[in-house]
């Protein structure tokens, strides 16, 4: 704290007659200090080694079990030009950068429509990776959420929420806190680490924003020895995150509708149960008012306050997209997250029925063979359409004569 002596001013960080000096009353072993932060970057790296190896060794073999398949995408034709538009303006042309495209390459405009859909197309992570990701996810949560209960279950401040502010701040951190703080900090820190190559989703954003006030919200608690009332938010958070990525697992695979589904409405009903109304109504509701029945309003309590609401904000969100999908789900009309990443969607779809894409690799060289052979058809009926009234034309004349005889 000798770095920065205004950033760590006592009235920030703690609340009226609380000092610094009043932790070091607990040995040094129980009492936070802000340099434990720095194991957090080691951690981080960590994690980020050994997701590598997991999503390198282990996740495959998992993936196989469960039935997990690659779409095969049909791959773009090469273009110098169409390619050059493609990396350095867009992915996504307008109809008067088509009309240009199709003056400079010479290609019809549904040639450059199917060029730039199978380009993105070829971008858009694979099920094994999305599998393999969802998998590292709930392998981490699962264990997170395990160790945070079995540590936390036999605490009065589990229980009591009052405690979370009793005594304070001279309140001892057990060892087993402290692992749990610095691995959930390692973790979000190495979801950041990794944030520019993992599958981007269309609420890229919002998860940046809760990694982000999550690992905000794990630092102040730590500096300011909120401990207990952190371990408690980072236990509710992880208990609908599992799941969440058991369901996209299952998702991923073929032939687990079924559990997908089960696990999906196991997963709504937690996640907006927990955090809809456990988390205002118990962790903010804590925070907020039970606190002040200790102390009185200070900027690290507004700050932390804030902190929270954001996250509250984000839960909000995700809840009205998972309602969404429950509606969807309950009229059998629910296909895919509604999170997906910002490439997915008709496109895939198109593809995997069968259109053109599977039937050529020349754009439209289906649409051609079509046309051919609806051309013939409109033909050949023509044709029989005619020969019938030269008969009928020919039979009436041969009547008419015979009557005439």
């Amino acid at each position: 704290m000798d770095l920065l002596p205004d950033l760590w001013r006592e009235d920030y960080w703690l609340p009226p007659g609380v000092t610094w000096g009043d932790m070091e009353q607990l040995v040094d072993t129980e009492r936070p200090q802000p340099h434990d932060l720095l194991m957090a970057l080691p951690l981080a790296l960590g994690f980020v080694a050994l997701r590598y190896a997991f999503e390198r060794f282990l996740a495959p073999p998992m993936g196989r079990c469960l039935g997990v398949k690659n779409t095969v995408h049909v791959t773009a034709a090469p273009s110098l030009q169409l390619e050059s538009f493609y990396t350095q303006r867009s992915k996504q042309p307008t109809q008067r950068e088509i009309i240009h495209l199709m003056l400079a390459c010479g290609k019809t405009q549904r040639q450059i429509e199917t060029w730039f859909r199978r380009r993105r197309n070829q971008d858009r992570p694979s099920r094994t990776k999305k599998f393999a990701e969802a998998a590292w996810r709930f392998f981490f949560y699962l264990a997170a959420f395990m160790a945070g209960l079995a540590c936390l279950v036999d605490r009065p401040w589990f229980w009591d929420h009052r405690e979370c502010w009793r005594r304070y701040p001279v309140q001892p951190m057990e060892r087993a806190h402290f692992w749990y703080y610095m691995l959930e900090l390692g973790f979000y820190g190495s979801l950041l680490l990794r944030i520019s190559v993992d599958i981007k989703r269309k609420d890229f954003k919002e998860q940046v924003i809760h990694h982000l006030a999550t690992i905000y919200l794990l630092s102040f608690s730590y500096c300011a020895n909120y401990i207990r009332i952190g371990t408690l938010v980072m236990l509710l958070h992880d208990s609908s995150d599992i799941l969440l990525e058991s369901a996209k697992m299952f998702n991923y695979g073929t032939g687990w509708r079924k559990m997908c589904d089960s696990l999906f409405v196991v997963f709504a009903v937690v996640f907006l149960v927990t955090r809809l109304v456990i988390f205002p109504s118990k962790i903010i509701r804590n925070t907020l008012l039970l606190s002040m029945e200790a102390f009185e309003p200070f900027p690290g309590y507004y700050f932390f306050n804030i902190l929270l609401m954001v996250l509250q904000v984000l839960h909000i969100f995700w809840a009205c997209l998972i309602l969404r999908m429950v509606c969807k789900f309950l009229k059998g009309k629910l296909e895919k997250d509604e999170r997906s990443d910002e490439e997915s969607g008709v496109e895939e779809e198109e593809e995997e029925k069968g259109g053109e894409e599977n039937t050529d690799q020349g754009g439209d060289c289906y649409w051609g063979k079509s046309k051919d052979n609806l051309n013939s058809k409109i033909s050949m009926l023509t044709n029989s359409c005619v020969l019938n009234n030269l008969n009928h034309h020919r039979s009436s004349v041969a009547k008419r004569m015979r009557k005439a005889q």
